[in-house]
């Protein structure tokens, strides 16, 4: 009965890594997402489009999509819309294994 209750333990303390949570992405804005792609903030080095992780390839809004090779940080996102904008928000703060957001009045500088 001792070993029994050991090996329960045991077994519970080495799935605890197998349960964490995926980083993810929360889509609020007005638009779906065809690209997002991040950078640690300040900086122009961006990583691979994240909505390749996707089904689809895109982000619906109201959409989550797991992101994958992100550290917790702050980065730069560059968003490329379905509407046909291409638009940044800065500053977005990213915790691993939590949702991040970003909403419309989060977008700056966006073109054509």
């Amino acid at each position: 009965m001792k070993y029994a209750i050991l090996f329960g333990v045991a077994a519970t303390l080495l799935a605890q890594p197998a349960a964490a949570k995926d980083t993810s992405f929360w889509n609020l804005t007005s638009s779906t997402v065809k690209s997002l792609e991040l950078a640690p903030a300040g900086t122009s080095a961006f990583g691979s489009n994240q909505c390749a992780n996707d089904p689809d390839g895109d982000v619906d809004h109201d959409e989550r999509l797991k992101v994958t090779g992100v550290k917790s940080g702050s980065y730069d996102a560059r968003l490329k819309l379905a509407d046909g904008r291409i638009c940044m928000a800065k500053g977005v703060r990213i915790e691993a294994g939590k949702v991040f957001t970003i909403e419309e009045k989060e977008l700056v500088g966006c073109v054509r």
